[in-house]
């Protein structure tokens, strides 16, 4: 029979940190509660408890993710960790510092099963889901960071390795816990999704009015079936149906992620394409155009930013809201679509484009 693996720090609700005090007066709760989620402290830097009970907890609950490196780009304003897990997996954060605030972008699995052939996690292919504790632990160490910055954590994305509509009953936990416990407004968090839409629909009877943020790539289902093969399950009329039943529910703004291929999406067809799509959910549809970061298993180079910056010139004139993102982190492997925690890729051929 197989043995359950022992709970690390950030797996216990507040419920079964009760239980591991039992014994201890009532308010030992609230100061270990308050130590790890509003002081962000480990254990050993709890000082309002007896040394005798911050060596337990760290000895009973230690750390998920060991830190196997720690790269620094941008004249240090983005910090990509490398976490090793239990079984050997190994993951990615990307910590992005700015003036005032930081925002976290988060991983939910070790590798990808979506198979999108221009992002080198799912060149890697699929490993495991992550716990809710190794997800949550990715804020607070990422949180710790920032606080030697004097910046505070005040944005998080789902967006780092994995899909997080595939392992949403531990991606929405954590955010329950970062929500609730760390403190970020609901409407500072965002998860992202190729486009599952049982987990789309789910998620808008949830309670927190998150933002949705959809990687779609394509506005036609030809071109999308080989960019994102998720596609040939749930295309693009019905995706829309879902954003347009989640902006309902949650009044929030749906922002479409468009990863620009050169020669592949970035034409005019695509703009029309592209717009046409945002109007039927106007006004609460956003673009974020992204140039493709280069990756080792991908043959196509992303659009030089002239044909990016004219490609959103021709949003905005057809009537949508358009943003170019700006790329963090690209000489450490640290940008969009870049994540693969030193996995090897698979070379994926060129896509056709019409």
């Amino acid at each position: 029979m197989a043995v359950a693996p022992a709970p690390t720090r950030y797996d216990l609700t507040r419920d079964e940190f009760g239980t591991l005090l039992d014994g201890e007066p009532r308010y030992r709760l609230d100061q270990v509660w308050s130590g790890l989620y509003d002081q962000l402290a480990d254990p050993a830097d709890i000082t309002n408890l007896p040394k005798k009970l911050r060596a337990r907890l760290d000895a009973e609950l230690p750390l998920a993710l060991e830190l196997v490196t720690q790269s620094v780009s941008d004249s240090g304003d983005t910090v990509k960790f490398l976490w090793e897990l239990d079984g050997g997996s190994r993951v990615e954060t990307v910590l992005m510092l700015y003036p005032d605030r930081a925002t976290v972008c988060v991983s939910s699995q070790a590798g990808c099963a979506m198979a999108c052939g221009f992002c080198a996690t799912g060149q890697a292919g699929f490993t495991r889901h992550l716990t809710t504790g190794e997800i949550v632990e990715q804020v607070v160490r990422a949180a710790q960071v920032a606080q030697e910055g004097a910046r505070r954590v005040s944005n998080i994305v789902f967006m780092g390795m994995g899909e997080p509509m595939a392992n949403l009953d531990r991606v929405w936990a954590a955010t329950e816990r970062i929500h609730g416990d760390i403190g970020l407004s609901a409407r500072h968090i965002t998860i992202s999704t190729v486009g599952i839409l049982p987990g789309i629909r789910a998620m808008k009877d949830l309670p927190l009015p998150v933002n949705l943020a959809v990687s779609l790539h394509a506005a036609n289902d030809e071109l999308r079936n080989e960019l994102v093969p998720i596609n040939k399950r749930y295309p693009i009329d019905d995706l829309l149906d879902a954003c347009a039943e989640y902006l309902e529910v949650k009044n929030r703004r749906v922002s479409f992620e468009w990863a620009m291929i050169d020669g592949v999406n970035d034409r005019e067809s695509d703009a029309e394409e592209l717009a046409e799509l945002c109007w039927k959910l106007r006004p609460s549809a956003h673009v974020n155009l992204i140039p493709l970061n280069p990756t080792p298993g991908y043959p196509t180079k992303g659009t030089p930013l002239k044909r990016v910056h004219e490609f959103r010139d021709r949003l905005e004139a057809l009537g949508a809201n358009a943003t170019v993102r700006r790329n963090r982190g690209t000489d450490i492997d640290a940008a969009c679509g870049q994540l693969a925690a030193g996995q090897a890729v698979k070379v994926t051929p060129k896509p056709t484009s019409s």
